[in-house]
């Protein structure tokens, strides 16, 4: 994954150096995505030519962090104080996919020496190495090992072949040609003061920042008329013998004088931020609009057109403007040293923010408006799949059991790499749950399109508003954890999980059997904000059991059973990934079945063994490692008499609430022992190596 920020002012004085730091903060927004390189392109103090006035591009890219790429453009020397009233640039920070971390391979990526139009990618072009091979035929050297470059040369190589056409028809004869995934921000010599923006299976949003009143409060998609996409398609048919011969030239007959689009009005100032993350945005703008797959966005003259190339089937035909909700605060750390901690402390709100507003502790009620209108179908199912990742995978695994009470009906938990792998059988009558933080996450969203073709229902629980996900599901939840900058997810863990036990409650409220449990677990999520807040202030006493027993090791192991087995995974998950402490969560009951042999004096265990129904088997599991010699850190109910205390390393207690959301509370000191073990280590924990926040490439 990578960041993708742009700025664009129109009739808007602004200085070099303000533009530059715009980009430049926008990046440091965004740098949670990606953190290898980084890179901006601006206009050049300098004439591309003799030829006309138009400004030449500048690159300025460098490996590292955007501290690095401060260090860089301070060494320009720029004229930072020019006054530039019309602008475009475009900004970059990567997460290597294709090609090491060198400078050659940092964004954006020139179609050539002369930087005549230069490309910012999220994503992966899957077709790269064939397209290579054909431009390779065409004369076009490469100067980086990036699929990216691709993409900059197949601009030249079309612009060279029409002139004249627009820069969006230009975008739409280059993309016909891609497969994949991006988000691309496009920029052109021959363009002047002009972007292009477009996306698939990548996020991408518009902020709009402007004195006057917008004038419409959505932007309508244009499109070619229907006897030309006809054409288009037909002579694309017949291009197979040479893939990347473009149709032929097509008029693309745009009346923008029908076309209700976002224009300047009698020249006023008008501004344009394009982002993967609206944190990056918020801070200029509320008023943002979200791009759909396969959207081309043209900004021009500080005119903002929206273009496809065909129609997708149920496709809305508009882009809303929308009014972002978080605050700057919000994405800020705060006082704390780190996000992570930052949002580990932040639980005890995020948690009431998922119930708040749609649970009723008094009368003991659960009301999900996502959700409300497809409930009878739901109830219907005969099967619930959930699909997910990482962290969100964990969560459902920690609900299924809950789920599988509540509804009597099978549930199956996927990750979703392994679904696309199988492509298992999927029915009308499943309801389908995708779980993701990002509502981006590629492979999720390779599985949304295979579970809506075989026609299920299909439900999405993420805390992107606007994400692909939110979007293209029949239904859903949002958690609203608010932003998570921290790649270690912690507070959205927690609010998944409880969205979960909700959507569990609401699709079974109707059943009489399970009304006394209902309430037990409405009584439970009531108290849930209050217990974390009590386990956060052990933070010290678990600092210090991490540095004395957990700190400098190789290895260790986290056990849970019932419910805790899902923790036990997820607070392996969160040591290892920024730590980098190689930790393995198991089940307790497997223990006897080949993990004893890892057991002895020297390997650090965690256990799980707060009271519920399996406490006798997990009592029994700790006895077999004490006897092999292992001294395990417990985590245990307050007051708890019946665990043998003599031989354990430390012990964590932890409040205690009902058995389906031990979980929410037991999962905090692992949390806490990842971001402690991970400080001591001398890693960055908002930052671990070779780790994205959300995985939008396969």
């Amino acid at each position: 994954m990578c960041g993708i920020f742009g700025y664009a002012n129109y009739n808007t004085k602004k200085s070099r150096g303000q533009i530059v730091e715009t980009l430049v903060e926008g990046l440091s927004k965004l740098e949670y995505r990606g953190y290898d390189s980084t890179g901006i392109g601006i206009d050049s103090e300098h004439e591309f030519d003799d030829k006309s006035p138009v400004k030449a591009i500048q690159l300025i890219r460098q490996v590292g962090k955007v501290a690095s790429l401060r260090d860089e453009i301070a060494s320009q020397n720029l004229d930072i104080s020019e006054i530039l009233e019309n602008h475009v640039g475009i900004a970059h920070t990567r997460w290597a996919t294709h090609g090491g971390v060198t400078q050659s391979n940092c964004h954006p990526q020139p179609s050539d020496s002369k930087n005549e139009f230069i490309v910012v990618h999220n994503g992966i072009i899957t077709n790269y190495r064939e397209l290579k091979t054909f431009l390779k035929t065409k004369g076009y050297t490469f100067n980086s090992d990036t699929d990216t470059e691709i993409i900059a040369k197949l601009f030249k190589y079309y612009y060279e072949k029409d002139t004249d056409l627009e820069f969006y028809q230009l975008a739409k004869e280059v993309l016909y040609q891609l497969q994949g995934s991006y988000g691309l921000l496009v920029k052109s010599v021959y363009y002047p003061n002009e972007v292009v923006a477009t996306r698939k299976g990548s996020p991408l949003l518009i902020g709009v920042k402007s004195e006057q009143k917008l004038k419409v409060d959505f932007v309508d998609v244009e499109f070619i008329n229907e006897q030309e996409q006809k054409q288009q398609h037909s002579e694309s048919a017949h291009s197979s013998s040479n893939f990347l011969a473009p149709p032929s030239k097509v008029k693309f007959d745009i009346r923008k004088s029908e076309s209700r689009a976002i224009l300047p009005d009698y020249n006023k100032p008008i501004e344009f931020f394009i982002s993967s993350d609206a944190s990056s945005v918020v801070e200029h703008t509320k008023k943002v609009l979200f791009l759909e797959d396969d959207d081309i966005a043209h900004i021009d003259s500080g005119e903002l057109h929206i273009h496809r190339a065909r129609k997708s089937a149920g496709m809305s035909t508009t882009r809303p403007v929308q009014t972002l909700e978080m605050q700057l605060a919000e994405i800020m750390r705060g006082g704390y040293d780190h996000f992570m901690m930052k949002e580990i402390f932040e639980q005890p709100d995020s948690t009431y923010n998922t119930m708040r507003g749609r649970i009723d502790f008094k009368n003991k009620t659960v009301t999900l408006g996502g959700i409300k209108d497809y409930l009878t179908s739901i109830r219907r199912s005969r099967r619930f799949q959930m699909i997910a990742c990482g962290t969100s995978y964990h969560s459902c695994l920690a609900v299924r059991s809950l789920f599988e009470e509540l509804t009597e009906a099978p549930v199956s938990v996927d990750l979703a790499s392994d679904f696309l792998d199988r492509s298992p059988p999927i029915f009308r009558d499943d309801t389908v749950i995708f779980v993701s933080q990002s509502g981006e996450t590629a492979d999720s969203m390779q599985c949304l399109k295979y579970c809506r073709a075989a026609g299920a229902l299909t439900v999405g629980v993420v805390n992107s508003v606007g994400s692909s996900i939110s979007r293209d599901t029949d239904c859903g939840v949002h958690i609203n954890a608010g932003p998570e900058i921290g790649v270690a997810s912690t507070k959205a863990y927690t609010s998944q999980y409880i969205a979960l036990v909700m959507i569990a409650l609401q699709i079974s409220n109707h059943v009489i059997t399970t009304a006394a449990r209902h309430k037990e677990i409405i009584q439970g999520l009531s108290e849930i904000p209050k217990k974390i807040e009590k386990v956060l202030k052990q933070s010290e006493h678990i600092k210090e059991i991490s540095e004395k027993y957990l700190h400098g090791r190789d290895s260790m192991l986290i056990v849970g059973r019932g419910y805790q087995y899902a923790s036990a995974l997820e607070g392996a998950l969160k040591i290892k990934e920024i730590s980098y402490i190689h930790a393995e969560g198991i089940q307790a009951g497997e223990l006897k079945h080949g993990v004893l042999a890892l057991v002895d004096e020297k390997l650090p265990i965690v256990a799980f063994a707060t009271q519920d129904s399996f406490s006798p088997k997990v009592n029994s599991a700790l006895q077999q490692i004490t006897a092999r010699e292992g001294h395990p850190i417990i985590i245990c109910s307050e007051g708890d008499n019946i665990i043998d205390r003599s031989k354990a390393s430390a012990m964590i207690e932890v409040p205690q609430t009902i058995d389906c959301l031990q979980g929410l509370i037991n999962i905090v000191p692992l949390q806490m022992m990842g971001y402690y073990l991970s400080i001591s280590a001398g890693n960055n924990p908002d930052r671990p190596r070779n780790l994205a926040k959300s995985v939008t490439v396969e």
